[in-house]
């Protein structure tokens, strides 16, 4: 292995160059952020979430969304860059607030340029959302002179407070971080909050934190949520370990026991949360547990055996077609009208068949051609499905209707309440499925063949096999989607399996964490659940996907919470010899430790 050694350097060519990059940095940095300013303001976001108070009266929401630029891109700006050991960071104290203020000023200015530009010409022919309403809002009611220095002014000290934070020890930093971010979601989830509030009848803590029922957190409530939320980070922050921690340290015995009770107590919080939160939040629940479903089995296909499948709605369409299919009695082909239940097993040997068609042609194929042909795949699915050649077997673009609902014995599930529970247990499942298979012969061979498929199949595992029993298994767990959606909605129609569903499940597994079942459930909470539960944002909802993968695929690409196997592969220049040691063992340790690593 080769060694590194640490040459000196003087502190004048290490200090000084780098103080004046910071200021340049932040120059660029404050440009970038006033030009997201302008995009946010252009594309509507602002006077679309305007009319919603975060707290009243002094938050509204397209406020809060347009100087949240300022604040993020000034605290980027002001991040001490990295150094040698034994020197001082090249910005401390004040320089850390100039940098960050620097920032918020030049995207404070962007933003004051548009206001010049659409009360000087009436460009709403171009930009529909450049109107006078917008002009008011970001103008605070001034005139345009008194407006942007004051949009300036703003700008520039939301910047600041961006950079301050890095003045912060972690203790208090993280304690502040977190009790805003739960301050925001207090804001935000107003009525998920409320109907909880009510359920427990604390009607008191409503009228305290709300301005009334679904209305907007009052001064008083956000400061007290702060306090109380920064009060408990602040006493996490001071213990010596974390749960986590203390869970891992217990005895065999003790740790089994520990981890039953926490499972049945979240099984009983699960039970009653349909029933708390109504109609409304158990569909929404009831739609992220099937694409969980799906994510689950994608995840086998790109997360474990490395093969990037860009066409698997198509399983999901062979499970809610074959399950139209038998049991609807407007099936054109025909008509057996079995329970949903008993149809079942037909459409796992469906989606069998269907991975195996779908697997058998891109064996030797891999990468780019391999999402390529699968993204051929899928939509040669919906196309077929919406074509009047087979409109006798499959409807055509009328679908298929009047599928029963699901019926386990003498109860039968309509509501989404109801739908709820079979969506659950299915999605545990899978997830059982998942950890069973993640430690098999399959699953072993499935990672082998992800790391290096040419010195696996050197290692004497069968290629063919592996990945047509990746593509069956993927195709199963996406299949139960099918039939639990088919059966809740009670019709199918081809336009719902478009390229958008897989590329959504796709999403879900990146952000969340490729090989990681808790991670995909996270994926599934951010992607589909918030989305749907802030109907504000849903106009921007593919917006956000891309801002949001942007930002993984930079900062954290192996996911919210990744496979352990997968942040060290991410990760793998980072890790000292000591990690590397633990990881494969002292006769791999010469073999696996990247050149340069001491």
């Amino acid at each position: 292995m080769s060694q590194v050694v640490d040459a000196p350097v003087p502190v004048e060519v290490e200090l000084r160059p780098a103080a004046r990059l910071d200021m340049r940095r932040a120059v660029r940095l404050g440009l970038s952020g006033g030009v997201a300013m302008v995009l946010v303001c252009a594309i509507g976001m602002v006077a679309a979430f305007q009319p919603r108070m975060l707290i009243d009266p002094i938050l509204p929401m397209g406020t809060f969304f347009l100087y949240l630029l300022p604040l993020i891109f000034g605290w980027t700006a002001s991040q001490p860059p990295p150094t040698l050991e034994g020197f001082e960071p090249a910005k401390t104290g004040a320089r850390n607030i100039l940098a960050g203020a620097l920032a918020g000023v030049l995207g404070g200015l962007c933003v004051g340029l548009l206001l010049i530009v659409i009360t000087t010409w009436d460009l709403r022919g171009v930009f529909i959302n450049l109107s006078p309403q917008l002009a008011e809002i970001i103008s605070f009611g001034l005139p345009v002179a008194a407006a942007i220095p004051v949009i300036a002014l703003v700008a520039g000290v939301v910047g600041a407070l961006g950079g301050a934070i890095h003045l912060l020890s972690p203790r208090p930093r993280r304690a502040t971080m977190s009790a805003l971010a739960w301050v925001l979601v207090f804001s935000l989830f107003t009525d998920i909050f409320g109907q909880l509030f009510d359920a427990l009848s604390l009607d008191f803590v409503i009228d305290f934190l709300y301005t009334g029922r679904g209305g907007a957190l009052t001064i008083a409530g956000a400061l007290v949520l702060f306090a109380v939320f920064f009060a408990f980070y602040w006493w996490l922050g001071g213990r010596e370990s974390t749960l986590r921690q203390r869970v891992q340290a217990m005895p065999a015995g003790r740790r089994s026991r520990w981890q039953i009770g926490a499972a049945v107590i979240i099984l009983v919080i699960l039970y009653f949360v349909p029933r708390i939160m109504g109609p409304f939040v158990s569909q929404i629940l009831v739609t992220a547990g099937i694409y969980l479903l799906m994510a689950l089995g994608l995840n086998i296909v790109v997360g474990y055996a490395g093969l990037l499948d860009l066409g698997y709605v198509a399983f999901f369409a062979v499970g809610a077609y074959s399950t139209a299919i038998l049991t609807s009695p407007q099936s054109p082909a025909f008509s057996p009208e079995i329970s949903v239940l008993a149809s079942i097993p037909f459409v796992m040997i469906a989606a069998a068949i269907a991975g195996i068609l779908v697997a058998t042609p891109v064996i030797r194929m891999r990468g780019d051609y391999l999402a390529i042909v699968t993204l051929g795949f899928g939509e040669i699915a919906r196309i077929l499905l919406n074509s009047e050649w087979l409109a006798p077997y499959f409807g055509g673009a009328q679908g298929i209707t009047n599928i029963p609902d699901l019926q386990i014995g003498p109860i039968t599930f309509s509501t989404p309440q109801d739908y709820f529970y079979p969506v659950f247990l299915f999605v545990v499942l899978a997830a059982y499925i998942t950890y069973a298979v993640q430690n098999s012969r399959w699953g072993r061979a499935w990672m082998a063949m992800r790391e290096d498929e040419s010195v696996a199949e050197a290692m004497g595992i069968n290629i063919v096999t592996a990945k047509l029993s990746a593509f069956v298994v993927g195709a199963i767990l996406a299949s139960f989607g099918g039939t639990l959606f088919a059966s809740q909605i009670g019709s199918v129609f081809p336009h719902t399996f478009d390229i958008v569903v897989s590329i959504t499940v796709l999403v879900i597994i990146i952000v969340g964490g490729m090989g990681s079942v808790p991670g995909v459930v996270l994926g599934a909470i951010v992607l589909i659940v918030l989305p749907n539960l802030l109907r504000e944002f849903s106009e921007y909802q593919f917006l956000f996907y891309g801002v949001l993968l942007i930002v993984m695929m930079l900062k954290r690409p192996e996911g919210f919470i990744p496979s352990r196997r997968r942040a060290q592969e991410l990760h793998a220049e980072e890790l000292s010899q000591d990690a590397w040691l633990e990881i494969y063992g002292e006769k791999g340790l010469e073999e696996k430790v990247p050149e340069g690593t001491t």
